[in-house]
């Protein structure tokens, strides 16, 4: 964990010192090299092997292995000096109250007065461990929850001791949020926290009710998932991700400082205990609630600790509930409903919504932290008191009653007001229940909500496809909401009309969205129908519309700001590129991916990435026309994507002075105000430029690479025919080395050979493919 806090911090740029504990003995390999317990190396081992492990990880800490060197590795013993020079010492040591508190009396010895410390502990009370230190130590005290991995887990749980200056907490609440990119929650010092607290409680609920009414950990699982707006992982996937042993502990926390029934729920079940016994520890240990056994996933049967195959359930519920429309229709259709599914839901639920509100105040001073700390931690969709306003508060409340539950005051607080959601909106500003009366949720400046904005303030013009957005002070806002935000003729359209209309009105435009990816490319599904029906002269248009587009984004009087976040693929990254600015969220995950539906990129994209490498060749450099065309080559032939926002600058696809947003809440924020910075530092379209090509010698040369890989069998022969096409529109045609050639001429190139490659009947088996089974065909 706290190499993953290194790395994630390293990510943003912070120069990071990593201290472990000094080994005692000498291992082989370092026998072998004559070391001794004294050499820097043996004393520096435990911190060394976690920054090289970080290379190894998946999914990966680091969003690129650069930022490895703004680690350094050291130990408690001989650098503990170097904290005096350091801003913040973050202690991730053995959740063990009185190792933290000697470890804190070394650290209060050699700090600065006004050094930021604190705990990463998932649940130690932060007035304990600070008890005995100095002053000025206390008022800069306090936690700082990471969840793990730290790099993609959204929560930061502050938790405040009784000494922490308030400074210092408003502080570490703004700079989690805007330099770590977190959503941070207040909590208060109570065992576990938030997150943990309810999130333990509920899957310890979840155990208890399976076995109580006989259902099978698949059966779980089946229902606790994306049914209800959880992660894959549901509910004992994720226990084998956590580890059994790291769930236990958490337990304990609140076991051991809680009494009567509370304190009953956080028993560990006794086959669980059996579990640990056997080492069965989840995905650590190969083995836990699931067992892989060749390619068959087996699930462990609790009563007689055997694996047998894995069950799902099925009833007519979950059938109903996929036809609804929201997941606050599906989960009130489930768990309402009179079948298996309904009766475990119901079961599940109903505890863990009581637990929430009787909580309320006690780890939390409102139910907004308590919502998003199950969300940003967890996974949830929605926080327990989002998903009682969908179940219905004031129906489930009366089922509960008739039950035999004791109702928390503050729930009937809220109906004996006569009201019946926690929460409520008003002319697209949201508000929730505190107890008395409704408070506005509070929010940054730097969030703004798309859909909340919309019913705010209207829309301009909105299609199928987009929606164009006054974003204020000047800055228009067009917003793709198609299926899976894929590119048609829709967006298209509406990509002429903003930026006619932005031309006319507007300072600048942003192109960005809030879906679940920016864009996964084009209509694929729209393609292939054309292609299959031999509508080439259709497609011919659609291609000449997208490219059409493109370049008047590229070519806008007014700075055009793409936003792009998520899978950001084919069409996607074409419509990013020829952007005056990019502003990428860190999580972007963007490649011209055709290559593997049977294509080449058509829209511009060869082009855009071509110029992208050239411009990214400092001035006064001799440029390589053949180097640069076959790194872009390889990049889309081999339908490479990047993993991050920074990968993607290293791939040449941002460019050094595109902007990358670390908290993803703040990304049309950011895009907004790069928009305004450049029309106010009078933006000018770029001029039309001539492009030098590799010409001939480039296309052979590309051409060798790609029959090497051929001959070696490591591509097919169809692939081959996607690489020759590709290979004569990077490299210009068949002219001489260094020719300028005009924009549109190589646009012309794309178009054909996409055209060419889509009427093949290969190609088109490799799309219809992916639109049915989701993954590439190799044929």
């Amino acid at each position: 964990m706290g190499s993953g806090i290194a790395a994630h911090l390293a990510n943003i740029g912070i120069p990071t010192l990593l201290l472990d504990i000094v080994s005692n003995e000498v291992n082989k390999e370092e026998e072998a090299k004559g070391w001794s317990l004294g050499h820097p190396a043996v004393r520096n081992r435990f911190a060394q092997t976690a920054l090289q492990k970080l290379l190894k990880q998946k999914p990966a800490p680091l969003t690129s292995t650069k930022n490895l060197q703004l680690i350094t590795a050291g130990n408690l013993e001989d650098d503990l000096e170097k904290l005096k020079d350091v801003d913040w010492i973050i202690e991730v040591v053995v959740e063990n109250l009185e190792v933290k508190k000697n470890l804190y009396e070394k650290i209060d010895a050699v700090r600065k007065t006004g050094t930021i410390v604190s705990s990463n502990t998932s649940g130690i009370s932060i007035n304990a461990m600070v008890d005995g230190r100095s002053e000025d130590f206390g008022k800069h005290f306090l936690g700082t929850h990471f969840f793990n991995p730290p790099r993609y887990l959204k929560l930061l749980e502050v938790i405040p001791a009784k000494t922490t200056d308030t400074e210092v907490v408003d502080f570490m609440k703004q700079f989690g949020e805007d330099i770590l990119g977190k959503g941070v929650v207040l909590a208060k010092d109570t065992p576990n926290f938030i997150a943990n607290r309810i999130g333990t409680y509920g899957l310890l609920v979840s155990l208890r009710e399976m076995q109580a009414r006989g259902y099978s950990v698949g059966e779980v699982d089946s229902v606790t998932g994306p049914l209800i707006g959880r992660p894959k992982s549901a509910t004992f996937r994720t226990l084998d991700v956590v580890g059994l042993d790291t769930f236990a502990h958490v337990a304990k926390n609140v076991y051991d400082q809680t009494t009567g029934e509370e304190q009953k729920v956080f028993e560990i079940p006794a086959f669980m205990q059996k579990m640990l016994e056997n080492k069965w520890l989840g995905a650590k240990t190969g083995q836990g609630f699931f067992l892989k056994e060749g390619k068959e996933i087996k699930e462990l049967n609790p009563e007689t600790l055997e694996y047998e195959a894995m069950k799902k359930l099925k009833t007519p519920s979950m059938e109903m509930a996929k036809q609804q429309k929201g997941l606050a229709a599906k989960v009130k259709t489930l768990t309402y409903a009179k079948d298996r599914t309904g009766e475990l839901l119901w079961s599940i639920l109903s505890p863990t919504l009581i637990y929430s509100a009787q909580l309320h105040g006690e780890i939390a001073d409102d139910i907004v932290s308590i919502d998003d700390a199950m969300k940003w931690g967890f996974g949830w969709q929605q926080g327990p008191f989002e998903i009682w306003d969908a179940i219905g508060v004031k129906d489930s409340v009366e089922k509960m009653k008739a039950e035999g539950h004791d109702i928390p005051s503050f729930v009937q607080s809220l109906l004996d007001k006569g009201l019946e959601s926690f929460y409520k909106e008003d002319n697209g500003d949201l508000f929730y229940f505190d107890g008395t009366e409704y408070k506005a949720v509070p929010l940054s400046d730097k969030v703004i909500n798309l859909k909340s904005y919309k019913k705010k303030h209207g829309v301009i013009k909105s299609n199928s496809g987009a929606s164009l957005i006054d974003l204020g002070d000047g800055i228009a806002l067009l917003e793709f909401h198609s299926k899976s935000n894929s590119i048609g003729l829709d967006i298209l359209q509406m990509i002429t009309f903003a930026i006619d209309e932005v031309e006319k009105n507007f300072k600048g435009l942003v192109i960005g969205n809030q879906g679940k990816n920016f864009s996964v490319g084009a209509n694929l599904g729209m393609i292939l129908m054309e292609a299959q029906d031999d509508n080439i002269f259709e497609l011919d248009f659609v291609v000449r519309q997208f490219q059409n587009a493109m370049m008047k984004i590229k070519y806008s009087t007014k700075p055009v700001v793409v936003a792009p976040f998520g899978m950001t693929l084919g069409g996607g990254a074409e419509a990013t590129l020829p952007a005056a600015h990019i502003q990428a969220s860190s999580e972007t995950y963007m490649g011209l991916v055709e290559a593997g539906v049977g294509l080449i990129p058509g829209g511009g994209g060869n082009k855009e990435l071509y110029l992208k490498h050239l411009r990214g060749v400092p001035n006064g450099v001799q440029i390589d026309y053949l180097n640069v065309a076959i790194k872009v080559f390889e990049t889309i032939a081999m339908a490479k994507v990047s993993t991050s926002g920074e990968e993607a600058r290293e791939n040449n696809f941002l460019s050094f002075a595109d902007g990358i947003s670390v908290n993803p809440d703040h990304l049309i924020y950011d895009a907004k105000q790069a928009a305004l910075a450049l029309a106010d530092a009078g933006y000018k379209a770029p001029i039309r430029e001539q492009v030098p090509v590799s010409g001939s010698p480039g296309y052979a040369a590309l051409l060798l690479g790609a029959e090497g890989m051929f001959l070696s069998g490591y591509i097919s022969e169809h692939d081959m025919k996607i690489a020759k096409k590709l290979a004569y529109v990077i490299a210009g045609g068949e002219v001489p080395y260094g020719t300028l050639v005009d924009e549109q001429y190589l646009l012309n190139l794309e178009r054909e050979a996409f055209l060419s490659l889509v009427a093949d009947p290969k190609s088109q088996a490799r799309m219809q493919h992916m639109l049915v089974k989701g993954k590439p065909l190799r044929n």
